[in-house]
């Protein structure tokens, strides 16, 4: 069994691979903390946009997190996330933002601010992190890493799935195909940290796996690594 403190566990992949899912239920599973990377980054995206701030501006999206107040709340285990006092973690989820993160994702200023967040956080206690560059640039030396892909069709169906169970009625599977393809290529072409799989990762196709299948093989990998 591993021990407790070196249970820090990293999941990256593309959009719809499932990350997100997956890594709440491992940290329910190993009563650890479950740290949404992606969400952070949605918050900011979400902020720029109720601003009216390019979200591929820089220098204004600097300036913009020098006056920003980015909380993290964990509430029975589950976390929140709230800018300047607000929670927003239901006001993170649609398309657009989905794009604004994106975009402030592939900069500097934003990813060195919330990285330094992250990595803190890291190193007061074990949890499980997922995101697009978790293995490779924010905790490179985590002792466990997974890199989850599907099918870009399957990924377009469970996003949408997502969204209709969240409300939205709008967004058709072709258009959610197609954001999701743009988001990835852009996330994989950036100077920064780019998406890519760590050479010491694991990949996973969650494609013709369930959920608890997928959560059963993650959870094998770590129980199954014994001490040196």
């Amino acid at each position: 069994m591993v021990p407790e403190e070196q249970l820090i566990i990293a999941v990256d992949g593309p959009a719809g691979a499932g990350k997100s899912t997956i890594a709440r239920l491992v940290a329910k599973k190993l009563n650890i903390l479950y740290l949404d990377t992606g969400a952070m980054y949605r918050a900011v995206g979400l902020k720029a946009l109720r601003e009216g701030i390019s979200t591929s501006h820089e220098a204004q999206i600097g300036d913009m997190l020098k006056k920003t107040d980015l909380d993290i709340r964990f509430i029975d285990q589950e976390q929140r996330i709230f800018i300047d006092g607000q929670d927003v973690t239901n006001d993170i989820r649609t398309p657009d933002v989905s794009m604004a993160a994106s975009d402030v994702s592939a900069l500097p200023v934003v990813r060195k601010a919330l990285v330094k967040i992250q990595r803190e956080i890291a190193a007061r206690q074990p949890l499980i992190l997922d995101g697009r560059d978790i293995g490779t640039y924010v905790l490179p030396d985590a002792p466990f890493k997974f890199f989850l892909t599907a099918s870009a069709s399957e990924r377009a169906k469970r996003r949408l799935a997502d969204l209709r169970g969240r409300g939205d009625q709008a967004s058709s599977l072709e258009a959610v195909r197609m954001d999701m393809e743009r988001r990835d290529r852009q996330d994989s072409e950036r100077a920064f940290a780019p998406l890519r799989q760590a050479e010491d990762a694991m990949l996973v196709d969650t494609t013709q796996l369930t959920i608890d299948e997928v959560v059963d093989v993650l959870i094998s990998k770590i129980l199954d690594r014994q001490v040196s």
